[in-house]
Parts: C-alpha cells; structure tokens; sequence
C-alpha cells in the first residue's frame, strides 16, 4: 500500500471535503479505513494500493469534482 497526502486549495465547507473524501473512497484500490480528510488543513489522506488504481486516477476523480489541488506529498 502506498499512502500520499493531498493538500487541496480552498475550501469553503466541510462538506465539499466530506464529498471529496466520499468519492476517493469509493475508487477501487483506495483504503476505506486508512484515508481520511482533513478539514482545518485542506488535506487529504489517501492509502491505496497501486496494483489497483493510479495516483493520477486519484486526482482525476478530485479534479471532476471540480476541485483543484495545491500539491501531492508521497
């Protein structure tokens, strides 16, 4: 498993980090139970298995969403 953090730019909710958070964890290869948002710091925990699924497949789903990301930490 391979885990990066996800600093996303602004915003405004928790509830757009709580939709961000639902989606990634429903992509097949992302860890339900060790990827967690971060409100307070814009961040995003992901834990996946790159057997399964991409990092860029990761941000393609956040960028669909409409949301842009500052940076990507593995």
């Amino acid at each position: 498993m391979t885990s990066a953090i996800i600093q996303l730019e602004s915003l405004d909710c928790p509830s757009c980090l709580h939709k961000i958070e639902t989606t990634v964890k429903a992509l097949d290869g992302v860890s339900q139970e060790a990827s967690r948002a971060i409100f307070n710091s814009r961040k995003l925990k992901v834990t996946f298995d790159e057997q399964l699924i991409q990092l860029k497949a990761i941000e393609e789903a956040i960028d669909d969403l409409g949301y842009q990301i500052e940076y990507v930490k593995v």
